[in-house]
């Protein structure tokens, strides 16, 4: 797989589970790995240490993804410190389960602000500064494709993500830009309860869950150069479940 070598990646939300992964990953690959955080910041901390242990280049960001102006800002100040910016993932989100009729107005925003509102506008600025050649990466979910009790405000807020990449994919692909979506399923992370573990094991003819690592490859693939002709997609990396 082609170096990063040279290039500046932003990863949000990377503190911990699979954006922690994911840079990490970046950071073996070669990359100057910009390590977005809201309130963990100890713990992005540990990551940029652990990238430096083995060599790698990495800092750690605080950026409240949630708000628009925080999120224009880390991306001009990672090209005002780096001076470029090659490569964006869009990690940082929120899963919120809850049936309709419990949904408040303050939960609608709150999810749709941070797993659709933040990274639209991260998008834009971003869009401004890519070199060209760059790359976009949203991270979604594999349960876009599922229906559940308590997912509508949830899913609503990814499925907008990935309506993004496909279009965003048409608008910067003039300039060798690709945009893609990657959708994990059921992944071992905090945020997955013993009830959806069981779940996706039951769910993926693999009969595990996946691994932060193993989406931090797809994501990985999606940013080299042998991806280039791969733009628009929605990647389903959930170990087989067929939805």
């Amino acid at each position: 797989m082609a170096s990063l070598s040279g290039k500046v990646a932003i990863v949000t939300g990377a503190s911990s589970g699979i954006g922690r992964a994911i840079a990490e990953r970046f950071a073996e690959d070669g990359a100057i790995v910009v390590v977005n955080y809201s309130k963990s910041g100890e713990k992005a901390q540990q990551v940029v240490t652990a990238i430096q242990a083995k060599g790698g280049k990495a800092a750690a960001f605080q950026a409240d993804m949630s708000q628009v102006s925080e999120a224009r800002r880390l991306v001009t100040e990672t090209v005002k410190q780096f001076g470029r910016l090659d490569i964006l993932v869009n990690n940082a989100g929120m899963f919120m389960p809850k049936p309709l009729a419990e949904t408040t107005e303050a939960d609608f925003d709150a999810v749709l602000a941070l797993n659709a509102k933040g990274p639209y506008f991260a998008m834009q600025e971003a869009a401004n500064v890519l070199k060209d050649g760059g790359r976009i990466v949203n991270i979604s979910t594999g349960g876009t494709h599922m229906s559940f009790p308590g997912g509508s405000a949830y899913l609503g807020s990814k499925g907008a993500l990935e309506q993004y990449s496909k279009t965003l994919a048409q608008e910067l692909g003039p300039r060798g830009i690709t945009v893609n979506t990657v959708s994990p399923g059921f992944t071992e992370t905090g945020m997955m309860t013993e009830h959806y573990r069981e779940i996706g094991i039951q769910l993926s003819p693999l009969q595990r869950l996946g691994l932060p690592n193993e989406i931090a490859d797809v994501v990985a693939f999606l940013v080299s150069d042998q991806a280039r002709w791969l733009t628009g997609q929605n990647i389903q990396a959930g170990g087989g479940i067929v939805m």
